[in-house]
């Protein structure tokens, strides 16, 4: 039984060294993905794509791409999160299994599809970037949760070259970076206190 909700929260921390050596499997790795599937999308595009780094060698690549940072090397995985600039063009394909279970008529699908796609066309590319990483960033914060659960500690990293990371893995255009997640078993004798956070008063406001 994994822990508790408040649990969770509490205990995630973003880890800043992992214990070498650790191996996760992609049997792992999929039960967390399995969760995170679940989690909410703009028009249910599911913009979000996960490269997952295993392979010792390509990991020392991306640590070069990442400053030289350790925790790279010392991860049991490297998880980067991409969103789909276009995914509003699968519209037709994901909506499709609602039309043939009879939830939405001929008429509805159409109209259904035909709504997403002039949303994301008519709001432009920038628009449609800033749909690729939002979405993205809320997938990738229920990865964490999920890891978490499953006994993995991450840290979610925004040093590393863009360019050079989507030369290595072959990422198109068409995607968009929005983090890197490390995962791992944190070290956590070397683990430093958790930083401060504000009270609620200072970041909420009721009108």
């Amino acid at each position: 039984m994994g822990m508790d909700f408040v649990e969770l929260v509490q205990d995630r921390r973003s880890a800043n060294n992992f214990l070498p050596d650790q191996e996760i499997s992609q049997k792992e790795l999929n039960e967390i993905f399995e969760l995170v599937k679940l989690g909410p999308s703009a028009f249910n595009l599911q913009h979000t794509r996960y490269i997952t780094v295993l392979e010792p060698d390509l990991k020392e690549e991306v640590r070069k791409a990442a400053n030289g940072q350790y925790k790279v090397s010392s991860a049991s995985a490297v998880i980067f999160v991409v969103g789909d600039k276009k995914a509003y063009q699968q519209a037709s394909e994901i909506y499709e299994g609602l039309k043939l279970l009879g939830i939405v008529n001929k008429q509805e699908y159409d109209h259904m599809v035909n709504d997403t796609v002039s949303f994301y066309e008519s709001r432009g590319a920038e628009f449609q970037r800033e749909e690729a990483i939002r979405n993205a960033s809320l997938s990738a914060m229920l990865f964490m949760l999920a890891a978490k659960e499953k006994g993995w500690d991450t840290c979610p990293m925004i040093g590393f070259d863009q360019e050079e990371i989507k030369d290595l893995l072959r990422i198109d255009e068409q995607y968009e970076v929005a983090l890197m997640i490390t995962v791992g078993k944190e070290k956590v004798s070397s683990r430093k206190p958790r930083g401060y956070r504000k009270p609620v008063s200072e970041f909420v406001t009721y009108i």
